[in-house]
């Protein structure tokens, strides 16, 4: 099996994860740990191992992480590491909700890594720009 693991500071891994249960459903291969204000580097680990328990020997896991050298994709890339599944492994940074299900969609379609992995990043990409809003006199009226 194929697991996105959703990691960041604060909230936003969960937060992302419930938006997803929203859009899509509650997934099996979806799993996100976040390091909260105030908790240490050791913590973080020893929760993250029982998050990702699911994940076996045989399976791949994607880990989109909010902060490309933060602590926790940095930490649980060497959790990922010590379990043995850093060769079966995808990570990227700069985690959003339209860069995880994208991710999502390239799993379902059975997508190959690199397919997966441009996909994400174009999405990542095109998901960061300025809404162009057109107002006229008429319209302000209907706001």
């Amino acid at each position: 099996m194929k697991y996105l693991l959703l990691v960041s500071h604060g909230t936003m891994a969960p937060g992302v994860h419930s938006v997803i249960r929203m859009l899509l459903g509650d997934r099996d291969d979806v799993l996100s740990y976040s390091m909260e204000d105030g908790v240490s580097a050791d913590a973080f680990v020893a929760e993250l191992e029982n998050v990702i328990a699911p994940i076996g020997a045989d399976d791949s896991v994607v880990v989109l992480g909010d902060i490309i050298g933060g602590s926790p994709l940095t930490n649980t890339l060497n959790t990922l590491t010590q379990k043995g599944l850093l060769p079966k492994t995808i990570a990227l940074g700069g985690m959003s909700l339209p860069m995880a299900i994208s991710v999502l969609m390239a799993m379902d379609d059975g997508a190959d890594d690199a397919t997966l992995i441009a996909s994400a990043i174009s999405e990542a990409r095109e998901g960061a720009r300025q809404v162009e809003l057109a107002l006229d006199d008429e319209d302000e009226e209907d706001l």
